[in-house]
């Protein structure tokens, strides 16, 4: 974090996010890899986390509620030090929501009586009831109608898909898709070799996305009993798939790219619900920018990453995949085609090279 006087950058910006810097996939991708071009557009910044490190991980552990509830009573407190801080900066971007449970009281103070621009980002269907299997009892206290409140009182407001602007769209004139990217030149920057004779299919993703994976499995059962294939999972639990072979490798940040060249396809299946719709597609953008073809659903903005017959395929039922994982298992050429044609369609669509302008606009 820069702390440059505000005499020398003509705009600034403070962040009110969930987790520390680095942490939490939805920022890391949403807008942690902006930040460092904002100095040069004359853009002072701070970032403020609702939780510390230690705090965040807690909130992945079952149980422990008086811990987390202390948790989270720090974070408010830290919140009030917030409001002190924020009224030396001229907008306000806030992640998700100030504050994980209760009413927009932060939000209300920002908006109203500090008349501060708020720029309000979210990449899901927040708006929808639900909560992890590790913090069931949060559905109870958290507060889904404060979305379209925030909406309301935002300046401007930074969703990752046509379905959630849609949404935002009915509370706030000022709605911008900026699409959930990856870094094409520094991270996700390497080309799949597809020539290999015992091509690997993958998926990743976290513990409460691993569900998904029940659409796919009775296909991928059957396909091992023809084809020799590993299947790859990447994520911070092992669902312990039931499969001949198959793979767990625990997520890491440090790893991720690698670990994702370890697949030679990517799947990413979806229910067709309105939770899904709410999907940024990030797990196609991952694959393909990594120049391994993406076999998704039809379901939200899939269909707009993943152009059927070019970057891979889109599936709508199990004889589908079936049918499309076979193509590819067979095809290396086809895989290295599909491959080449990904990476380049998310280096001019979905990289931060090529939205980092719409996130700066967001502050003029």
């Amino acid at each position: 974090m820069r702390s440059e006087k505000k005499d020398k950058y003509p705009v600034s910006a403070y962040f009110i996010v969930p987790a520390p810097e680095g942490i939490s996939p939805g920022q890391r991708f949403r807008f942690e890899h902006y930040l460092k071009y904002m100095p040069e557009n004359n853009i002072r910044y701070k970032i403020s986390a609702f939780y510390t490190l230690t705090g965040w991980k807690s909130l992945f552990v079952p149980g422990n509620y008086f811990k987390k509830t202390l948790i989270v009573i720090r974070g408010f407190l830290k919140r009030i030090i917030d409001l002190l801080r924020l009224v030396r900066y001229d907008y306000v971007f806030i992640y998700r929501e100030a504050g994980p449970v209760g009413p927009p009281v932060i939000e209300w103070i920002v908006a109203k009586l500090f008349r501060k621009k708020i720029i309000y980002d979210f990449d899901d269907a927040i708006w929808i009831p639900a909560s992890s299997q590790y913090n069931k009892v949060a559905r109870f206290v958290k507060n889904f109608g404060k979305v379209k409140v925030i909406c309301k009182w935002a300046h401007k407001v930074s969703v990752g898909n046509d379905y959630l602007m849609e949404y935002a769209a009915k509370y706030n004139k000022q709605v911008t898709v900026v699409p959930t990217v990856v870094d094409t030149e520094e991270v996700h920057n390497h080309l799949q070799n597809q020539q290999t004779y015992f091509p690997a299919i993958g998926w990743t993703g976290t513990f409460s996305t691993l569900k998904y994976l029940d659409i796919v499995l009775p296909a991928l059962q059957r396909l091992q009993q023809k084809f020799d294939f590993t299947f790859i999972v990447i994520a911070d639990r092992d669902p312990q798939l039931k499969l001949k072979n198959y793979r767990f490798i625990p997520w890491k940040k440090g790893s991720e790219t690698a670990d994702l060249l370890t697949m030679h396809i990517g799947l990413m299946p979806l229910y067709d619900d309105d939770l899904s719709k709410g999907k940024c597609g990030f797990k196609a953008i991952q694959y393909m920018a990594l120049g391994i073809p993406a076999i998704a659903s039809p379901v939200g903005v899939n269909s707009i990453i993943v152009k059927d017959g070019i970057h891979g395929y889109i599936c709508k039922d199990e004889k589908e995949w079936e049918e499309k994982i076979t193509v590819l298992l067979k095809d290396v050429g086809l895989r290295k085609q599909f491959g080449v044609a990904a990476r380049k369609r998310i280096q001019d669509h979905y990289s931060v090279h090529a939205t980092k302008n719409m996130f700066i606009q967001l502050f003029t």
